[in-house]
């Protein structure tokens, strides 16, 4: 029990510098200073995160058949929460076509990256990464596709899709990446974390919390049903323990904060996402300690 304790209180201290980075963003927005929001969503979405992506998938450790096994369990983890999800939501009463997206897309970026990071190193940022490479694809095309009167037909183009391309396909080739290349995406992708911390603070205390009493089934929806969900995949693919852990904590994540901005501009679901977004976000940290020590069991 002692050592339970111990490693709880150690995780929370682990999770320091992350709730710090929001903490500050959310105090930005109560404050109502300024923020370049629109700015720093453009430049994390087209600039850094592929910068991060391109630069963990050239000069990670981990080997080509590991990335490809992490991608192809990610995709499956996430059709199964969605399979799963859709059912629950029918169960419950509650619009599917309109909330599936916030029930099944965890934030794998936000909080993904730097969480798998903190919990596995190194090589859990690049199995986070391959995850939120799927992730990304899959939100921007097909998640959003599923929302009324949605139409975005660039989002097949995502530069974090491109990048991922880019690298992966230098790697298949054995192409050497230019020095100056590697260290330009190091750079470039050295200050998305902290950006897309300060942005979820900033963000969550801003969102509305009217939809609260729906919002919670969503959200009890994403963590619980996201968890089983990559266990499922992991003991179904037998994947080694760092790539399972790191599914399983990215597949436990809270709703994405991108789901509630689709929902809010094509449904009129966006409170109930608003809040599934808020209490998700809450119970997540809450419970990332544990959650942390259990996924590195």
């Amino acid at each position: 029990m002692l050592a339970v304790v111990q490693f709880y209180w150690s995780a929370v201290v682990l999770l320091l510098p992350l709730l710090a980075c929001a903490g500050i963003g959310a105090y930005w927005a109560k404050r109502d200073y300024p923020f370049g929001g629109t700015f720093i969503t453009m430049l994390v979405t087209t600039v850094t995160t592929p910068a991060l992506v391109f630069h963990t998938f050239v000069t990670t450790q981990l080997d080509d058949r590991a990335l490809l096994a992490i991608a192809g369990a990610s995709l499956l983890a996430l059709l199964a929460c969605a399979l799963a999800c859709a059912g629950l939501l029918r169960l419950f009463g509650l619009p599917v076509r309109t909330l599936l997206p916030t029930a099944f897309v965890p934030n794998a970026g936000n909080l993904g990256l730097p969480v798998s990071q903190l919990a596995f190193g190194d090589a859990g940022l690049s199995a986070a990464v391959a995850f939120f490479a799927v992730n990304s694809f899959v939100t921007h095309t097909i998640a959003v596709r599923m929302l009324p009167g949605a139409n975005t037909p660039g989002s097949w183009k995502s530069p974090v899709l491109l990048a991922s391309v880019a690298a992966v396909t230098l790697r298949a080739l054995d192409i050497p990446v230019p020095d100056w290349l590697v260290a330009t995406s190091r750079m470039l992708g050295a200050v998305t974390v902290p950006l897309m911390l300060l942005s979820l603070g900033h963000a969550l205390a801003l969102i509305p919390a009217n939809g609260m009493r729906a919002g919670a089934v969503v959200a009890a929806l994403r963590l619980a049903v996201g968890l089983a969900a990559g266990y499922a995949v992991v003991w179904l693919l037998g994947l080694p323990d760092l790539l399972a852990g790191a599914l399983a904590l990215q597949m436990a994540m809270p709703c994405a904060v991108v789901s509630y901005m689709y929902a809010r501009r094509y449904t009129d679901v966006g409170d109930i996402a608003a809040g599934a977004v808020l209490v998700s976000t809450v119970v997540f940290l809450l419970l990332a300690p544990a959650l942390l020590w259990f996924t590195r069991q």
